[in-house]
């Protein structure tokens, strides 16, 4: 079956594919060579395309450059960008660079593996992109509340709370939002190119509270520097520059209106003699889907609350999570899949009809097949459309969104 594919794929175009996946995986010729048992002079060949690679070959490329063979056999260029883009928003720091070299790797594999299953349903990602917003030269903090402001007002979403803001990005805008296991320091990575469109990856291993900060944060950038990566590390910089004190504050903006948080505030103010409480703020972090750090930092930023009340209430050893338990507040619908749910379905769906095997529905899911086996069990039975012929709730994932849901039903 390889033999096969081989004999019909462009000996040049598979050698700028090995070529990319063996760069990409910080190997050098020398050591391809090696692990072929050839002259470096034969793997030189084979990436120029002057020498067909044998399937035994290629199998074994294929492993020590962390792809798979179908990976390799795809019939498009790969997208060198993606991966330069990211490399290059590296601190100078080679610790960095050990940290996330194989993670980039991996997100835009996932990207790339997305767009596959897209082509093969023939479902292609509808971007709802605006065009870059133009910041004023203003404050970054006072700019990012009118990109906020504007971008809630394109999508539709009011100044409320905001509980689902991965389906958002990803139904309403046409971000790919992936949850990936990063390293500790890293809150997220961000790329954009013209073939993938806008790629996010949120550190899973974060609190609920932080990757949505994280995600509205690259997504600050998205709309205003898109064309540049983005690897956001954890007390990367000791003066932070304006564009990720930009992406930091609409990140608050965003996930936080100051019109309808202010509205909320005066309601629970005025219902207070005293004034608001520690337990308030807990409950309004809660509505919000915040951290309780998050939302008295940002009413202090609104000038609701003094300045350095969040500092005090932490230096008197404050335990928000204990707080939170007393209250008896629920917890917010968390999901920290690796893949989106759109991704899922596309892969379950292509599986169901016979476009992949078992085996390569379980690679596409980063599962083993038996797991693969279940969900497909799982997600089957949501793979179906109402006998009214509205849009499902797969149908929203597959490529429509709220508002268009809304304008089919009048409206509502």
């Amino acid at each position: 079956m390889v033999s096969n594919a081989l004999q019909a794929t462009d000996p040049h175009d598979l050698g700028a594919r090995l070529q990319h996946a063996r760069r990409a995986r910080g190997v050098t010729q020398a050591q391809a060579a090696e692990h072929l048992g050839v002259a470096r002079t034969t793997i030189t060949a084979i990436e120029k395309g002057q020498r067909r690679i044998k399937a035994s070959e290629l199998m074994s490329l294929a492993g020590l450059y962390g792809r798979s063979v179908n990976e390799l056999l795809r019939n498009e260029e790969p997208d060198p960008s993606f991966g330069v883009q990211l490399r290059s928003a590296f601190i100078a720091d080679s610790e960095a660079e050990r940290w996330l070299a194989d993670k980039i790797d991996d997100f835009e594999r996932l990207a790339e593996d997305y767009r596959e299953l897209e082509q093969l349903r023939q479902a292609p990602m509808p971007q709802r992109y605006p065009p870059p917003y133009d910041l004023g030269g203003g404050p970054p903090e006072h700019e990012a509340e009118l990109v906020a402001d504007a971008e809630r007002n394109r999508l539709g979403v009011g100044d409320g709370p905001l509980i689902n803001l991965r389906s958002t990005l990803e139904n309403d805008v046409g971000i790919r939002v992936f949850y990936m296991d990063l390293p500790s320091k890293v809150a997220a990575m961000f790329a954009y190119t013209l073939k993938l469109g806008g790629c996010v990856a949120v550190n899973r291993n974060h609190p609920a509270e932080k990757r949505r900060l994280s995600a509205a944060h690259e997504y600050g950038h998205f709309l205003t520097r898109r064309h540049q990566a983005e690897v956001a590390i954890l007390g990367r910089y000791q003066r932070v520059p304006e564009q990720e004190r930009f992406a930091d504050a609409f990140s608050r903006a965003f996930l936080m209106p100051q019109s309808g948080l202010r509205r909320r505030f005066s309601r629970i103010q005025s219902s207070r003699e005293k004034g608001i409480t520690p337990a308030d703020l807990c409950r309004l972090a809660h509505v919000y889907f915040v951290s309780v750090e998050a939302m008295t930092l940002r009413l202090e930023e609104l000038s609701l609350l003094p300045s350095g009340t969040w500092e005090r209430l932490s230096g008197k050893g404050f335990r928000v999570r204990e707080a939170q338990s007393l209250l008896g507040l629920p917890q917010q619908p968390t999901e920290d899949n690796l893949l989106p749910r759109r991704y899922m379905y596309l892969a379950t769906e292509a599986y169901e009809s016979g476009q992949l095997s078992e085996g390569q529905f379980a690679r596409f899911l980063r599962v083993d097949r038996l797991e693969s086996r279940r969900i497909a069990e799982a997600l089957a039975t949501e793979l179906s459309v109402d006998d009214d012929g509205e849009l499902s709730a797969v149908q929203l994932e597959l490529g429509g969104s709220v508002s268009d849901v809304n304008r089919r039903r009048g409206g509502e």
